[in-house]
């Protein structure tokens, strides 16, 4: 995460008698310092106030909006961004999306906060927040910068919980929350937030939920009944993943075989069961894990599955076994870059380094941050 402080762009200045905004009957208080952005070629303590532009003082505004809420001028602050620019909110939030989509996540979440300074009790707005961050950490955990990611992912959880609180309540923060902690394997909370969904929805004629909404009432029925059928909210299942996750491996192990013993056939708690087992660097009993999940209903489907079978089977030597499985992965995730860099190393051990190359390369291409592949390549350089 960015340590920088934003505030340190910025100037406080006092607008001389002539400015004029672009926008009429703009009332200025002469009394209140406006920030203005520093220009990339501005030296320190040599403003230029003849260079000041409209463009300037509105982006320090912005930034100001952003980063210092407990400025008390940030009213005033607001009425005349909001002044200048009638169409401010609709215009920071198509830009902040797009950037999202880019993965220009710095600007992105700045305009982001920004917008939440102009208008900080909109809960859509709130809860627009909790997606750019959940969407950030997933960009950010494809990358292999966990540490970034579980910070995002703590930001993310924060700003959904606010937006399921907000009144009276939105359905798309639970449903929306309830994907969140699918990912999190906490079903518990996952199948709450499903239940919220489709119980604030239950009322809503179809016509006014749309063919979007509708959609998003049968994907929650269905996850719900997932959970319900595998027992995923089962305490022994939730015990295993949270103490894996925080690295009691063996206490792990010993909750998710509790679970097995009484739902041998849910593919999630074998893949469970091969993901402590291979992070103990178990490999040969993680990958018949891995193989059982793929045997049960649902574990066949999963681009994870595979990709933690093949590294299986690599660390125990079949490394056809694991080209066919990663292969497998990529026709069901082709962006997916854990598998692409894990293709990579298996080209490396199969002794082909240009094949290797190519994968790396690839992955450096969906994802220009992604550090897994960038190492592997600077390793590859340093051996020439």
């Amino acid at each position: 995460m960015n340590p920088a402080n934003p505030l340190d762009s910025i100037y406080f200045i006092k607008l001389p008698a002539d400015f004029k905004f672009s926008a009429p009957n703009i009332q200025i208080d002469p009394a209140i310092p406006l920030p203005a952005q520093k220009k990339q070629a501005d030296d320190p303590g040599n403003f230029n106030m003849k260079e000041l532009t409209e463009e300037q003082l509105l982006a320090g505004i912005l930034t100001v909006l952003a980063y210092d809420k407990q400025n008390e001028n940030l009213p005033y602050y607001r009425k005349l961004l909001e002044g200048a620019r009638p169409n401010i909110k609709k215009e920071l939030q198509e830009a902040a999306i797009l950037k999202g989509r880019n993965e220009d996540w710095e600007l992105a979440e700045e305009i982001w906060r920004g917008l939440q300074g102009l208008d900080p009790e909109n809960p859509a707005i709130i809860l627009n927040m909790a997606i750019f961050y959940d969407q950030r950490a997933d960009a950010y955990r494809r990358n292999g910068l966990i540490e970034d990611a579980d910070a995002y992912d703590d930001l993310s959880l924060r700003y959904y919980k606010d937006s399921m609180d907000v009144e009276p309540e939105m359905p798309d923060a639970f449903f929306n929350a309830g994907y969140f902690y699918l990912k999190k394997r906490n079903f518990l909370d996952a199948r709450w937030c499903f239940d919220t969904f489709l119980a604030l929805t239950s009322d809503t004629p179809d016509e006014e939920m749309g063919e979007m909404g509708l959609e998003k009432k049968r994907v929650a029925q269905e996850n719900l009944n997932k959970i319900s059928s595998r027992n995923l909210e089962d305490e022994h299942f939730h015990n295993a993943y949270e103490l894996i996750n925080r690295g009691e491996e063996e206490k792990g192990i010993v909750e998710i075989r509790k679970f097995i013993q009484d739902n041998p056939a849910v593919w999630n708690a074998w893949f469970m069961l091969g993901w402590g087992l291979r992070r103990l660097e178990r490999f040969a009993d993680a990958k018949k894990a891995f193989e059982k999940a793929r045997e049960c209903e649902g574990g066949d489907e999963n681009a994870d599955t595979l990709n933690e079978l093949a590294i299986c089977q690599m660390e125990t030597g079949d490394l056809k076994a694991a080209l066919e499985t990663l292969t497998q992965a990529l026709e069901m995730d082709c962006d997916n870059t854990k598998i692409i860099c894990n293709l990579g190393y298996l080209y490396l051990r199969m002794g082909n380094e240009a094949e290797a190359r190519k994968f790396f390369m690839t992955a450096l291409e969906i994802s220009p941050d992604d550090k897994i592949a960038s190492a592997a390549l600077k390793s590859l350089e340093q051996e020439i």
